[in-house]
């Protein structure tokens, strides 16, 4: 008898069970510097239908464009109790929301900045390898200059930028969408 992981039991139920403590909805406390985002979506599979077990996790820097982590060796300042990581399940219709601050422009390739973004892995069932990708912010001018979203081809990049919610301050809306027409890009890692 051989036993081998199915499609549903990838990432749950254990997922609920065993890292419901690092839900993080709420990133950065209250006095925090930086600018105050919403961000919420969807994970979606191939035909639209909303990924239920699914778990979202960032990573940013802070709104200086500092890591919390010690290979961040940049001369800029830290902010006591930022991490900049989060976790954010999925709920019954793959919905997700979390609150944070826009973080600054960090170093990126051969000298380069990078706007700001948000990294993102999205582990969920079926998957036996995290995927991920990236949230930028609209309207920042420094995407255009951004050398990783260069790489992404023009008619693709907006699968990466949120969009702003019309009438609700601070509030982004990015869908995940798992493969088709729209489908969200993902790098290698």
């Amino acid at each position: 008898m051989s036993l081998y992981a199915t499609g549903n039991q990838t990432v749950g139920p254990y997922l609920y069970i065993g890292l419901s403590w690092l839900t993080t909805p709420r990133m950065a406390r209250s006095g925090t510097p930086g600018e105050r985002v919403t961000i919420e979506g969807r994970l979606l599979d191939g035909d639209g239908v909303g990924v239920a077990d699914g778990l979202i996790e960032i990573w940013q820097a802070n709104a200086s464009g500092k890591y919390a982590h010690p290979e961040d060796t940049q001369k800029k300042p830290t902010v006591r109790g930022f991490r900049g990581f989060g976790r954010i399940p999925t709920n019954g219709r793959g919905a997700f929301r979390f609150s944070t601050i826009k973080p600054g422009s960090v170093p990126g390739p051969e000298g380069s900045f990078q706007a700001p973004h948000l990294a993102v892995a999205v582990f969920m069932r079926g998957s036996l390898k995290h995927l991920a990708t990236r949230v930028y912010f609209p309207d920042e001018p420094a995407n255009a200059k951004d050398p990783i979203l260069k790489l992404v081809p023009p008619a693709r990049r907006e699968t990466l930028i949120a969009k702003r919610v019309p009438g609700r301050k601070g509030a982004l809306q990015w869908n995940v969408i798992l493969q088709g027409e729209d489908e969200t890009v993902f790098f290698d890692f």
